[in-house]
């Protein structure tokens, strides 16, 4: 999710070849340049309908949120595939472990695909996504039998971000650590530097004197701390520049505004997949029922972590600029990291197609909170039309929405230490 001018060094054709089929998307949508505030965006070469899948794109590089996997959410360490069964993510999800799941046949996991790193017990979902991760990043990041000192330079640097970033989180120190892993391992390094240039890497935003809230200089204490860590960890002399201040700063900066949520979850697909069963009314009956109650439980045990959940690096879905009315939308429905982009409304040539950075919930707040929201994590001021019409409505925060920041910074700290407490039982 990028803004501001981005260095296009790779061209469209490379980015679209890479990432995505360019005889089914290429043809569709085209990569332009707007302008030096809105940098580049995504626009529609033909007409698209509501509904319609405008492309499906792989992540150049993606990984799990640290403490998603503490807390027993298992995905594969490639593709993020929730690896447990949908029974199995139920029973966990609800804390009943005598729990059994009708029509057990329609998930989609199958366990005896599943393999490990010989080395170091990363888990995959297939013996092609272990060998995709040991060919792009695993062989540089592997910690053979170290996985789990404590004292290993990698294992430090996951225990450094998990104790300044408690969920709920947004990205992760490991997908800069694979960036990195990526381009010590690729034969032609400068492709991959190419492409990840592409990607929008500044720290601030000078026009509007904005700057990212994770490296303003409340955090620069941390920032220092994490440097040194990825130094340790991971340095490298033909990447030198990202081991400095400015360029550590611009990698987090990079991920930051540009990082796509991943959410993958095996009991989704299985709900999806109970949906478009054919029963009669009376089982239909009892199966909803059954599910609603199912949620229900999850609800009260467990909250709103429902997915395996981790961030990615999308080249082409990083140029769709954002609306607080989208007319497109990301999703995972193959539970792995497969990004598709749907529109949400028909589509005419020549229009731009964007889709929101904020959540839902957010985006039914006021002009003055949505803005408070993006120029803090993107670094921007919205002039889509829903604010440009709002415009009149006063700058202030309801008293609603202060109190739910206020809660939620306070659920955050505590969760922070009782997590610290727990960490042993885990």
């Amino acid at each position: 999710m990028k803004k501001f001018v981005a260095n296009m060094a790779a061209p469209v054709d490379e980015i679209f070849s890479f990432c995505v089929d360019p005889d089914k998307v290429a043809g569709g949508v085209q990569v332009r340049f707007i302008d030096n505030v809105k940098g580049k965006g995504l626009f529609a070469k033909r007409i698209i309908k509501k509904g319609e899948v405008i492309f499906i794109e792989h992540p150049l590089v993606c990984a799990q949120f640290l403490w998603n996997a503490l807390y027993g959410y298992k995905a594969c360490d490639y593709c993020l595939r929730a690896l447990e069964t949908a029974e199995e993510n139920a029973r966990r999800l609800t804390g009943n472990p005598a729990l059994s799941l009708p029509y057990p046949e329609l998930c989609p996991v199958r366990p005896q695909l599943h393999l490990v790193c010989p080395h170091c017990q990363v888990m995959y979902c297939s013996a092609e996504c272990r060998q995709a991760a040991a060919d792009q990043y695993h062989r540089a990041l592997c910690l053979g039998p170290s996985y789990e000192d404590p004292d290993h330079p990698v294992n430090k640097l996951k225990d450094a971000w998990r104790s300044m970033h408690y969920p709920p989180e947004t990205s992760s120190i490991m997908l800069l650590a694979r960036m990195v892993a990526t381009v010590k391992q690729a034969k032609d390094k400068a492709h991959w530097q190419k492409l990840f240039s592409c990607f929008c890497s500044r720290t601030a935003n000078e026009e509007d004197e904005l700057a990212h809230k994770l490296l303003g200089e409340k955090f620069w204490g941390q920032l220092t701390v994490l440097l040194s860590l990825f130094k340790e960890a991971l340095y490298d002399d033909q990447l030198s520049q990202w081991f400095v201040p400015e360029g550590f700063r611009s990698l987090f900066a990079l991920v930051g505004t540009n990082g796509q949520g991943i959410g993958t979850s095996s009991l989704s697909q299985w709900v999806h997949a109970c949906d478009a069963l054919e029963l009669p009314a009376q089982q239909r009956a009892q199966l909803d029922s059954f599910i609603d109650q199912l949620y229900k439980d999850i609800e009260r045990e467990t909250g709103d972590f429902l997915n395996s959940e981790g961030s990615g690096l999308f080249l082409v879905q990083s140029s769709c600029n954002h609306s607080c009315v989208p007319n497109a939308e990301a999703s995972f429905p193959d539970n792995n990291s497969l990004l598709h982009l749907s529109a949400l409304c028909d589509i005419d040539p020549g229009q731009e197609i964007c889709i929101s950075y904020l959540d839902c919930c957010q985006r039914s707040r006021s002009r003055h909170s949505r803005h408070k929201t993006l120029r803090e994590n993107y670094m921007f001021v919205c002039s889509c039309a829903k604010c440009v019409s709002q415009t009149d409505e006063p700058d202030v925060t309801s008293e609603e929405e202060e109190d739910d920041e206020e809660e939620a910074e306070a659920e955050v700290a505590t969760e922070g230490d009782e997590m610290e407490d727990e960490m042993t039982d885990v």
